[in-house]
């Protein structure tokens, strides 16, 4: 057991490896008992699970012990968003949820997610303190003598959406929409959210397919291609993309123009500002977008800048009056909500901020860069055999001529230039990849200092 032990180890976002080489049903069972000895007879949890190559019968398993353990198990009878899951926690005043799921991880992985009792992302604490149990208890996975029977937790949170989100306003739009569910567990519920409105909403790759048809679940642009063209030629007002486990997003506007998700951040953060009148400060993650800081400051509220994890902006949310905080891959969380991220949430709110202001997303889109600039944000991601970060002594005193006036390090390495342009180096959490980024006033630039990231990484080793 304890060479199956050292196999499993919390990232940014829960456990993940890959399907029937590290992540079979025997480790999934044994960090569940981990989890059970963390929580104690008594306690009350939630399984959740996405549409992953046997992601229900891991959910099952995760179940049993956990049952077999005295604690009392809801388990989803669907694939169901990760949000969902965190909903049902929080609302149901369970003590814990785990939800299996991969989020946008290629086909051949899967995953194990933790919330907490407020239905966020679990603290690097409790993961710690789960993982120090694990081996320590035999696990308890013996046939159940009551079986567990999987009950719908998507009814209420469908429901609390519907009176989140402003129907009323909504109602007599005659937006047309393309939401592109990428194969995962977001499937088509938005529909069941706007229903009796006069939104036509359409759908695409809203099927099962645990291959995620040969590509990963992961709503970036060059995964967006056929929604684009399908938003361009058919002539949506929004598209709208969710990943593998419906927490987070990416959207299209008319025209087939991509809309980064760190752009989405600072529209909801005016929505919910300025059209719903509600207070709070906004979150982003040190490689977030600096527009976020322009807009902080014309409305006059409070930045905070977090490492990259959404847990950490899940800890503000809980402890702070955030009206609405983000990270550079799409999951975004709003007030008077759980503190975590949901993809559909944040496609609904795009749909109410075009009806509160009678324009479609790309005028609201151009209006927000005219007046806060256009930055080009940037992303690439090297495939490493090993961690390797880029060591000090190498790193420039300017990037493209422009001095480097500040130097993050918090997590990863993050280099500030005069003219506001960055660049920034990050090993990923929950993969073998370097992710670099970068930000500028102009695409060209922005692409040169990925170029230069490139450059940098090779001089040490990678």
């Amino acid at each position: 057991m304890s060479n199956l032990v050292s196999q499993i180890k919390f990232g940014t976002d829960g456990w993940r490896a890959i399907i029937a080489d590290t992540y079979t049903l025997e480790n999934v069972r044994i960090l569940t008992q981990a989890v059970a000895d963390y929580l104690g007879a008594g306690k009350k949890a939630a399984v959740g699970y996405d549409t992953r190559f046997m992601s229900a019968k891991f959910a099952e398993a995760a179940a049993m012990v956990l049952q077999n353990n005295g604690i009392k198990v809801v388990l989803s009878d669907r694939p169901t968003p990760t949000p969902a899951l965190s909903f049902v926690v929080k609302t149901r005043k369970l003590d814990l949820g785990i939800m299996i799921t991969a989020s946008h991880n290629p086909a051949e992985y899967n995953g194990f997610k933790i919330k907490n009792a407020a239905g966020g992302g679990a603290s690097q604490e409790i993961t710690r303190q789960v993982e120090s149990l694990l081996g320590k208890t035999q696990v308890k996975d013996a046939p159940l003598t009551c079986a567990i029977k999987p009950v719908d937790i998507i009814k209420d949170y469908i429901k609390f959406i519907r009176n989140y989100i402003d129907l009323k306003k909504i109602k007599n739009k005659k937006f047309k929409v393309l939401v592109d569910s990428m194969y995962g567990s977001g499937d088509s519920f938005i529909a069941q959210v706007l229903k009796g409105t006069s939104i036509r909403i359409e759908f695409m790759r809203n099927t099962i397919n645990p291959t995620f048809g040969g590509g990963r679940p992961e709503p970036v642009e060059g995964n967006l291609e056929e929604l684009k063209r399908r938003v361009k030629n058919e002539k949506f007002d929004l598209g709208i993309a969710l990943d593998g486990d419906a927490d987070r997003i990416a959207a299209v506007a008319p025209g087939g123009v991509f809309i980064h998700p760190q752009k989405i951040l600072g529209l909801l953060a005016l929505h919910l500002n300025q059209d719903r009148h509600w207070s709070g400060g906004l979150v982003k993650t040190i490689c977030g977008s600096t527009m976020m800081d322009s807009i902080a400051k014309f409305l006059g509220i409070k930045l905070y800048e977090t490492p990259v994890g959404f847990k950490y902006i899940s800890d503000l949310m809980e402890t702070q009056d955030i009206v609405a905080g983000g990270e550079e891959a799409g999951g975004m969380g709003v007030k008077n909500y759980i503190p975590e991220r949901d993809g559909t949430m944040a496609g609904l709110l795009l749909i109410e901020m075009m009806a509160y202001r009678n324009k479609n997303i790309l005028k609201i889109l151009n209006e927000t860069e005219k007046q806060f600039g256009k930055f080009y944000y940037v992303r690439q991601d090297f495939y490493l055999d090993k961690r390797v970060e880029p060591k000090k002594e190498n790193l420039p005193n300017e990037l493209l001529g422009k001095r480097i006036v500040d130097i993050k390090d918090c997590d990863g390495i993050k280099l500030i230039c005069q003219d506001s342009s960055w660049l920034m180096f990050r090993g990923s959490g929950t993969e073998p990849i370097m992710r670099t980024y970068a930000e500028a006033k102009s695409l060209a630039q922005a692409k040169k200092l990925l170029a230069l990231a490139k450059e940098i990484i090779l001089k040490d080793g990678v």
